[in-house]
């Protein structure tokens, strides 16, 4: 059984080929936005060129472009396939990877929003257990909110500098976590975007 994990949520492009659990090809970089770009070349570099049963995708909250061109690449391949395609969240593979070294306590995963807010949810010390949605909240106003020590993900170093006290472990969703993957809560392929788009029709601006 092999399944392909594509991830381009946040500044990292992350693609994986995990055979019962194990990768046996993987792509990890920081990219920033030149997702579009090297993502079917990292696919196609994977052994096989990333040929899989099923196909798993990082369906955000994140870069609403990388999301966006993340789930078009797995839908495409899903599709030409003929495979399964599952969704997971940004928060809950950065969760899943924090709760490795994490102790106790709860854990609290943010990731790099827009207009100066971050996205992020809570988990217990599992890194599984959900504890409340995402949300997307201005730095400044989760900075009074949270008081976890140690805070995770790509916004981590954000929080803590706004709150001048704890410590950031930066860390990027990885495609290649393993055997981590395959535990996450399948969702459907669609955007999780965790927030209103920024661009407004004409109508919602007249709206009061």
């Amino acid at each position: 059984m092999r399944l392909l994990v594509i991830d381009t949520a946040t500044q990292a492009l992350s693609v994986a080929l995990l055979e019962d659990g194990t990768p046996i090809g993987r792509f990890h970089d920081i990219v920033g936005r030149g997702h579009a770009e090297a993502l079917l070349p990292a696919i196609a570099a994977l052994p096989d060129g990333g040929r899989a049963d099923a196909i798993a995708v990082d369906v955000g909250p994140g870069s609403f472009t990388g999301v966006r061109i993340g789930i078009a690449a797995a839908r495409a391949l899903a599709l030409a396939w003929n495979v399964p395609l599952q969704g997971f969240s940004a928060p809950s593979i950065i969760a899943a990877q924090a709760a490795i070294d994490h102790g106790d306590g709860p854990l609290i995963v943010t990731i790099t929003g827009g207009h100066g807010e971050l996205f992020w949810q809570g988990f217990g010390a599992d890194g599984r257990t959900e504890h409340g949605a995402i949300r997307s909240t201005p730095i400044a106003d989760l900075a009074r909110q949270i008081d976890t020590p140690v805070i995770y993900g790509t916004g981590a170093e954000a929080l803590v500098t706004e709150r001048g006290t704890g410590t950031a472990i930066t860390l990027y969703p990885d495609a290649g976590a393993w055997p981590l993957i395959e535990t996450l809560p399948g969702l459907s392929p669609s955007p999780i975007y965790g927030r209103g788009a920024d661009a407004k029709t004409m109508a919602e601006r007249a709206l009061p």
